[in-house]
């Protein structure tokens, strides 16, 4: 209750400390996640019907090879919603397996949108679909599929019934290694590309021409990333843990995950957006 939001504690879940996150996360969440697969359902395939419509329109700096897989990145990623909302809302009953498996391709989607993105903002790559483009590619996805695996490695299932995205100790290997690339490809990645493109003309120029309306996804993850540093500061101890900085930090990185989840609604009306104007 309010009386003990600044009572210290080095157990979580110890008395008198009552977390009213974990009640409100499982009534919200999935409706949420749900609502937020419909849309993203509705803006991809309105963004493929276009594609497929009108595929001489699509030119750079959306090309037609850029945004066809950022569309295929952001219905893999609103396609694992309804298994996410199902198991916070029931709980999850498919196994460490399928546990991990999820949160391997979430992730996945996750960083390849995030690599796909840099590398449009570097150069005219996705210009054209020429074997360059196609070796980039493979390899944009591949690279992915690596940097994902440390994530699938750390998740599990605990308590039962509920898929949780660190089953393991805040420093073990696994999370600390998924920590770190999140953090590069989250935070890192987009302030360099921003510097880069504020001291290279021909960046800012691209910027001009529409590119950086696809950020969009940068943005909407990077308070994600800062919310990730916060949570491994207090959980090592780094910063004073009280009943209330649990609370606070735990409502503070759901809401910034749940601000980087509308990217996969978001992201394909903003490519419509780009390409009507």
């Amino acid at each position: 209750n309010d009386t003990d939001a600044n009572y210290p504690f080095s157990d979580y879940d110890a008395a008198p400390c009552h977390n009213n996150f974990c009640p409100l996360f499982e009534r919200v969440a999935p409706p949420f996640l749900a609502t937020t697969c419909v849309a993203a359902v509705l803006a991809t395939g309105a963004l493929l019907v276009a594609l497929a419509k009108h595929p001489q329109a699509w030119r750079w700096p959306q090309g037609r090879a850029l945004v066809a897989q950022l569309a295929l990145g952001t219905a893999l990623f609103a396609a694992l919603l309804p298994a996410l909302a199902a198991g916070i809302a029931r709980g999850w009953h498919l196994g460490t397996g399928p546990c991990r498996l999820t949160h391997l391709l979430w992730h996945w989607s996750l960083f390849a949108q995030a690599l796909l993105l840099a590398s449009a903002s570097c150069g005219t790559a996705w210009a054209r679909w020429d074997p360059r483009s196609r070796r980039l590619a493979v390899a944009l996805w591949a690279g992915a599929l690596l940097l994902a695996t440390p994530a699938a490695l750390a998740s599990g299932v605990v308590a039962g019934t509920s898929c949780v995205r660190r089953s393991v100790d805040i420093l073990d290997p696994a999370y600390l290694l998924h920590l770190s690339l999140s953090l590069c490809l989250l935070l890192l990645l987009p302030a360099g590309l921003l510097l880069a493109a504020l001291a290279v003309p021909s960046l800012r120029a691209s910027w001009a021409a529409g590119a950086g309306l696809t950020w969009l996804f940068l943005g909407l993850w990077v308070p994600y990333g800062a919310g990730l540093i916060g949570d491994f500061l207090l959980q090592v101890g780094l910063v004073e843990h009280t009943c209330g900085s649990f609370q606070h930090f735990d409502f503070a990185l759901g809401l910034s995950e749940g601000l980087g989840v509308l990217h996969c609604s978001l992201g394909p009306l903003v490519l419509l957006l780009a390409w009507r104007c």
